[in-house]
C-alpha cells in the first residue's frame, strides 16, 4: 500500500479519488431518479425512452426465471445474483453487467430493504448502432482470441455511468428526447465498447465472427424452442460443423444447445403457469414436452420443487416474483 508521502503514487491516487467522487455523485443522482420513476415491484419501461427499463424492490427475492436480451444492466443500489448455465455472477453498484445474446437465466435480488431498496436499470443494446461504431474503426481493436461468455460483469467507470445518468435525466426533459437521446445512447455504446468488456462484445457482435454465427443460432432457438432440436441441421444453418458449433455455443452461453433449449422451455412453462394460470400438463405440452413426468422431473431439478408447488410458493411469496428482471 502506498502512503501519501509516496510522490510517485500521488497522481494515480488523485485520479482514483476523483473517479470515486464522480462515481458517487452520478450514483446518488441515479438513486434519486429511480426512486422517483421506478414503481415498487414493477418493471417500468418509459414510453418516451424505448429500450430503457427500471426496477425497484424493497425486498430480496427467490431465484426467478428471466431471459436476458442483449443489454447493459446497472444495479444502482443493492446487489443481484445471476446464474447462467454453470456460471454465476454477482454484481452491485460498482460493476455493470452486459449481455450480448438472448440468455435464459435465474436471477435473485440479494440486497434490498424498505429503507434502502434495490434499484436497477437496463438498456437494450442497439446491435445495428454497435456495428456502425465498429465499422467506423474508432474503437480499440479486439485482440485475437478475445472472448468468453456472452454475459459478464465489468468494472463500472465514470464516463459510462455519467452517460447513463444523462440518459435518465432526459425523462425530465421529454421534449429533448427525440434529438438528444440517440446521441447519448450512442455515447453509452461507445464507452461500453471501450470498456474492459468491449473486446468480448466485438467478438460476439461483429458480422462474420463465430460469435455472430452463434447469435443467429440463438435467435432461431428463441423462436423455435418448442420444436424438436436437430443439432446437425442448426449447425448447417449457421455454416458450422456440428462439433465446432457445439464448442462455440457452450463457450458463449455456458450451456449446450440442448440445455439452452430446456431452460427456455422451463422458463416459458413457469411463466405460463404463473401468469396465464395453466396447469402443469398443458404448460408442458405447450412448450414442447411429450412427457409430463419428464417435464416434472426437469422442472423440479431446475427450480427445487414440482411445478404446482413452486407456482404456489411464488404466489404466496410475492405476486411480482415471476416477472422481475
Amino acid at each position: 500500500m502506498r502512503h501519501e508521502s509516496d510522490q510517485a503514487g500521488a497522481p494515480g491516487q488523485a485520479e482514483s479519488e476523483l473517479e470515486r467522487l464522480r462515481l458517487q455523485l452520478a450514483q446518488q443522482s441515479l438513486v434519486q431518479a429511480l426512486e422517483r420513476w421506478a414503481v415498487e415491484g414493477e418493471v417500468h419501461r418509459p414510453a418516451v425512452l424505448p429500450g430503457l427499463t427500471m426496477f425497484r424492490s424493497a425486498q430480496c427475492t427467490q431465484p426467478t426465471c428471466a431471459v436476458y436480451e442483449p443489454s447493459l444492466c446497472l444495479v444502482v443500489q443493492g446487489r443481484k445474483r445471476v446464474a447462467m448455465g454453470n456460471q454465476t455472477l454477482v454484481y452491485g453498484s460498482r460493476e455493470f453487467l452486459v449481455t450480448s445474446l438472448n440468455l435464459p437465466t435465474l436471477v435473485q435480488i440479494e440486497q434490498a430493504s424498505p429503507d434502502k431498496p434495490y434499484l436497477a436499470l437496463a438498456l437494450s443494446l442497439d446491435l445495428r448502432e454497435i456495428n456502425r461504431l465498429l465499422l467506423e474503426g474508432q474503437l480499440p481493436q479486439a485482440p485475437a482470441g478475445a472472448g468468453g461468455h456472452a454475459m459478464a460483469v465489468g468494472r463500472l467507470r465514470w464516463p459510462l455511468l455519467r452517460a447513463v445518468q444523462r440518459l435518465v435525466e432526459l425523462l425530465d426533459e421529454p421534449q429533448s428526447i427525440p434529438v438528444v437521446a440517440p446521441l447519448v445512447q450512442r455515447e453509452i455504446l461507445y464507452w461500453l465498447l471501450a470498456s474492459d468488456l468491449g473486446p468480448r462484445l466485438q467478438q460476439t457482435l461483429s458480422v462474420g465472427t463465430q460469435g455472430h454465427q452463434i447469435s443467429r443460432a440463438v435467435d432461431w432457438l428463441r423462436v423455435h424452442f418448442a420444436e424438436p432440436l436437430r443439432i446437425d441441421d442448426l449447425a448447417a444453418e449457421v455454416r458450422m460443423s456440428a462439433s465446432t458449433f457445439h464448442r462455440h455455443f457452450k463457450a458463449l452461453t455456458a450451456m449446450s444447445p440442448l440445455q439452452y433449449q430446456k431452460r427456455l422451455r422451463l422458463a416459458e412453462a413457469r411463466r405460463l403457469m404463473f401468469a396465464d394460470h395453466l396447469d402443469a400438463s398443458t404448460a408442458a405440452f405447450r412448450v414442447g414436452y411429450e412427457s409430463v413426468s419428464q417435464f416434472s422431473r426437469e422442472y423440479s431439478r431446475e427450480f427445487g420443487a414440482p411445478p404446482m408447488r413452486d407456482i404456489a410458493g411464488l404466489r404466496s411469496a410475492a405476486p411480482e416474483a415471476a416477472t422481475s428482471a
